[in-house]
């Protein structure tokens, strides 16, 4: 079997790393990956690779950025004679990034098998380009790996079959847990003279919170005055740190709210591992905390992983200052929570996927799940 593993930023690396390293062992198996170049410089693309241990990409496209057609098309025209050439048996995706999409896309298109890694997410708003990408790339994959139970009711609702779906648990955690320990030594706390359980980390970059200079404003604001209680680090997507110059937003004392570079994955794990509160938009992070133990403030009013709040550390606030302040107050008010894992969050989810498509070796799809027990 070759399979192409397409991979563009920076959650779909984390996803990606323990999966490829697990088929790479299988002498059965041909593995090629292709980095669309969508995350590119080196804090946010190349140090990644490193510390998680990836190999060099077979192929890089060198999308770059752009707006959401401007990346999705490119990244069609320029995959397509690689698949062409490579004819791999299948292709495979992970998160909901523009990569993820696109290159389901033309794989489908090309007649060849898709496999989607966290398929079956839903945050039920369909304002974020992120839910878009989900939904069409679950609809043009033949098999589909699920990291929580509510994934595959979703799937299940949106009429994908049964036996397609493989309940297999959580390659980020796969990564998380392997490097832990490495990340957690390095310290970065210190760096800033920070005292362990005594700063908040904060994180923003979907177009929905920080295009918007009133969301964000009030973002800010309860982050500014969270900042009177004790730090608040905050690396700073290249994005997000465009947005603050165009609105032009400075902070009082900018010793408390700490505006740094983005950090690799290594150090940003061991910031946070060691934060007494996360505050966050994005869903990778949801995940992480909730392994990690770290109360999370999820500054949106959805979220396609339930599972991190149901069984987490998660909470919702979404992004009015009043109710982010309230549930910050809760958190801090309260015992730091213990860790908690969500069933099959337990750093194998990548030799399952393995096993899944070791079994596909000599088997249609059809009857796969059945046989594998995966789901």
């Amino acid at each position: 079997m070759k399979i192409v593993c397409v991979v563009g930023a920076r959650p779909n690396f984390v996803k990606a790393a323990p999966v490829v390293e697990t088929l790479r062992k299988n002498p059965s198996v041909t593995v090629k990956l292709v980095h669309t170049g969508q995350h590119y410089d080196r804090e946010m693309s190349e140090l990644f690779f490193e510390q998680l241990g990836l190999p060099r990409p077979d192929v890089n496209l060198d999308v770059g950025s752009g707006s959401h057609g401007e990346q999705t098309g490119t990244i069609l025209i320029r995959l397509e004679p690689v698949l062409v050439a490579e004819k791999p048996d299948l292709v495979m995706v992970f998160g909901d990034v523009n990569s993820t999409v696109a290159a389901a896309l033309c794989a489908v298109k090309l007649g060849i098998k898709v496999a989607h890694v966290e398929s079956g997410l839903r945050s039920f708003d369909r304002s974020m380009p992120e839910e878009i990408n989900r939904i069409l790339t679950d609809q043009v994959s033949d098999i589909l790996f699920t990291t929580e139970p509510s994934a595959r009711e979703n799937l299940i609702r949106e009429g994908i079959s049964d036996e397609k779906i493989f309940f297999v648990g959580n390659t980020m955690v796969d990564s998380l847990l392997k490097h832990r320990a490495r990340a957690e030594s390095l310290q970065v706390r210190t760096q800033f003279g920070l005292e362990r359980g005594r700063y908040g980390v904060l994180t923003l970059h979907r177009p929905a919170s920080v295009d918007n200079s009133r969301t964000l404003g009030e973002i800010l604001a309860a982050v500014s005055e969270l900042g009177k209680e004790f730090p608040i680090v905050f690396p700073c997507h290249p994005r997000t740190r465009e947005r603050l110059r165009q609105f032009d937003w400075t902070h009082a004392d900018s010793r408390r709210v700490l505006v740094i570079e983005p950090l690799g994955y290594l150090e940003f794990i061991s910031l946070m591992a060691e934060a007494r509160i996360v505050l966050t938009d994005s869903g990778g992070i949801q995940e992480e905390t909730t392994v990690l133990g770290i109360p999370c403030i999820t500054l949106r009013d959805n979220t396609e992983r339930p599972v991190t709040v149901t069984e987490g550390t998660n909470l919702i606030a979404g992004c009015r200052i009043e109710r982010i302040l309230a549930e910050a107050e809760t958190v801090l008010r309260s015992p730091v929570p213990k860790a908690r894992t969500p069933e099959k969050w337990d750093g194998k989810a990548a030799e399952r996927v393995a096993q899944v498509l070791s079994e596909a070796l000599n088997m249609n799809v059809t009857g796969l799940a059945v046989a594998s027990g995966w789901n």
